[in-house]
Formats: C-alpha cells, sequence, structure tokens
C-alpha cells in the first residue's frame, strides 16, 4: 500500500470536509463526486477512482466500501428529492464480480417514495460498464414527503 497516498488523502479529506450532504469526511475521503443528472431528483451518481488503500488482502475493493458508496447513493438522492435527511432501515447487497479497473459509478434511484418509508435501489458499475453490485434498501423518508410512484 502507499502509505504516503493514504495519508494526503485523509489529510485532504481532513482540511476540505464539511458536515453536509456531497462534502462530509467520508465521502472526502473516498473521493466521491456526487450529482444528479436527472431531474426531478430520479437518480444519484456517486463516482469515484477507488485508491489502493481500500483494498481487501485479496488486492480488490473492499466489500464495506461498496456498500458504502451504494448506501451513500441512495441516502443523498432521498436528501435530494426530499429536501431532508432519511435513516437506512435496512440494505441488501449482492456481490456480483469484482470491480474492474477505471472509475467506477453507482447510481441509485427510487423504486418507491412514500411519506414515512421509502423503498430505493443502487448499482455500481465499473469503468468498462460492467455491473459489479446491486443493492435494494428501505429508508426512512423525512416526515411530510408526498407518495410518489
Amino acid at each position: 500500500m502507499d502509505e504516503a497516498a493514504a495519508r494526503r488523502a485523509f489529510e485532504d479529506a481532513l482540511t476540505t470536509y464539511q458536515q453536509d450532504f456531497g462534502t462530509f469526511f467520508l465521502a472526502r475521503l473516498l473521493g466521491l463526486e456526487i450529482s444528479y443528472p436527472s431531474y426531478p431528483g430520479d437518480t444519484c451518481v456517486v463516482a469515484f477512482r477507488p485508491a489502493e488503500f481500500l483494498f481487501n488482502p485479496q488486492g480488490t475493493l473492499h466489500g464495506g466500501v461498496i456498500a458504502t458508496v451504494m448506501d451513500i447513493s441512495m441516502g443523498h438522492l432521498l436528501h435530494h428529492a426530499t429536501g431532508g435527511p432519511g435513516a437506512t432501515l435496512e440494505m441488501k447487497v449482492q456481490y456480483l464480480r469484482p470491480p474492474g479497473a477505471g472509475t467506477l459509478t453507482c447510481t441509485g434511484r427510487f423504486l418507491r417514495q412514500g411519506r414515512r418509508v421509502s423503498f430505493l435501489a443502487s448499482e455500481l458499475r465499473d469503468g468498462d460498464g460492467e455491473l459489479v453490485a446491486l443493492a435494494t434498501a428501505t429508508w426512512s423518508s423525512p416526515m411530510g414527503t408526498s407518495d410518489r410512484p
């Protein structure tokens, strides 16, 4: 592992984070780029290039990092669409293959948005467009949001 690169990533995250959506410490440490390419808030895309210090002993991206990024894609989408934070009630991740090289892209989307509970999904693709992992999750929604299919 490149210890100097790990230290630089940590120090950069420490000096640039804000405790807010998109800029919180973990998002900065992982180097996440968060965007909402569709209107009105139908998807959240999280892109990043995994650093070597995020790899497991087998030399691939750790499954916990994958789950974290998928959770962030869904949570940020819920916040963006509703104007308030939610909370993950449960989440299931299916790991399909180790990611290939390049930038990884995680896309969160709604399956169903309700007033109190929302159902979301996320998929992670590698730089070649290959599907790496799928996740589904149940979230508590901020109070006062409207139902949406």
